[in-house]
């Protein structure tokens, strides 16, 4: 099988996985009071009257068989009506989609630093086993593995934010955060991405980049150095276990060079792991940093998320509990698909 016969199976496969998710999520929504769900079919707060709320009750069949509510929820969804937050007093999916770049942003500028060094140390600390850059790689990982997320996240505000004084938390300074949101209502400024770092370049604001650049440093610190030592450890006995195979012996005995043997055949079977590891780590990073966010008061998904559950606000939370599925789909689909790349024997399977 070729890859992109590969690929299109496994995009075939998301139909199916998804639906089981749709359904799973509507089956425990039932548990849910029909008073709590009818939210997800108002649009606007003055439609929160007892009377009103009623008579939605009984126009979208909320207490009739299971089968219709299946219906009218999966029908609402379809056309773009994913309900009304009673907390945040705005549609779900507007809110969700305003909150996906603050969780991106962090995303994308540490996860190539997770992965490029987790893996790097990895296999230089098994290749170099025992030694005292394993030794100092080990303990690297202990600590990052130990160490809460939140503890890490709060010492760094402690000195950096609230001691020192070099930044303040939030995605700006409150005098930046102040202009750009006069900005954005005086249609001032552009939204391409929703980046703050990249729509600041290409609005021409360098002021605005560099602030924003400032306020990810902290926040990609913390998750750098706790996600890193999990990806180190992975890494590294996957790596120890690919050096022992009689193929590396092999490969050493026809006389091949030191780095062709490690980097061509050891580091290029041990990645299987690695690459599970990562697009886990990704996806779980994209559904949202709640310590992370909640520490530095970045307003992405996963502290957006964690308010509505701690509030029983059922529309975020199905929304959420709905785009969380979706990428951790996405993330197995290119695990997969690297899996094909790095060894074609998989496409067989």
């Amino acid at each position: 099988m070729g890859l992109r016969e590969y690929i299109i199976r496994r995009l075939i496969l998301i139909i199916p996985i998804m639906l089981g998710v749709v359904v799973l999520i509507f089956a425990v929504v039932q548990f849910v009071d029909p008073y709590a769900r009818v939210t997800l079919y108002l649009r606007n707060p003055r439609e929160s009257d007892p009377a009103v709320i009623e008579k939605f009750i009984q126009a979208y069949g909320l207490n009739a068989p299971v089968y219709v509510q299946f219906y009218n929820w999966l029908t609402t969804m379809l056309q773009g009506n994913f309900g009304y937050s009673a907390y945040y007093r705005e549609m779900v999916l507007p809110g969700l989609l305003a909150r996906v770049p603050s969780t991106l942003e962090i995303v994308l500028f540490s996860a190539p630093v997770i992965i490029l060094v987790g893996i790097w140390i990895g296999v230089k600390a098994a290749v170099q086993k025992d030694k005292p850059f394993d030794q100092f790689s080990r303990i690297l990982s202990i600590l990052g593995t130990s160490l809460p997320s939140f503890f890490f996240g709060v010492v760094l505000s402690a000195i950096f934010i609230a001691q020192l004084r070099w930044v303040s938390a939030g995605r700006l300074t409150p005098l930046l955060s102040t202009q750009w949101s006069l900005m954005r209502n005086a249609h001032t400024w552009h939204v391409y991405t929703g980046l703050l770092t990249v729509d600041a370049l290409l609005n021409g604001r360098p002021d605005f980049f560099v602030d924003a650049l400032e306020h990810l440093v902290l926040p990609v610190m913390v998750l750098t150095f706790i996600q890193t030592a999990v990806l180190v450890r992975v890494t590294r006995s996957s790596m120890l276990e690919a050096l022992s195979k009689t193929y590396i012996t092999a490969a050493r005995a026809k006389g091949l060079s030191k780095d062709e043997v490690i980097y061509r055949h050891a580091r290029r079977n041990a990645l299987i792991p690695v690459v599970t590891i990562s697009g886990l780590l990704v996806g779980g990073m994209m559904t949202g940093l709640v310590i992370t966010e909640t520490v530095f008061l970045f307003p992405g998904i996963g502290q957006w998320a964690a308010t509505a559950a701690q509030n029983f606000d059922v529309s975020v939370v199905i929304i959420y509990a709905l785009f969380s599925a979706a990428v951790f789909v996405l993330a197995n689909l290119i695990v997969d698909i690297l899996y094909a790349y790095i060894d074609p024997r998989i496409r067989l399977g």
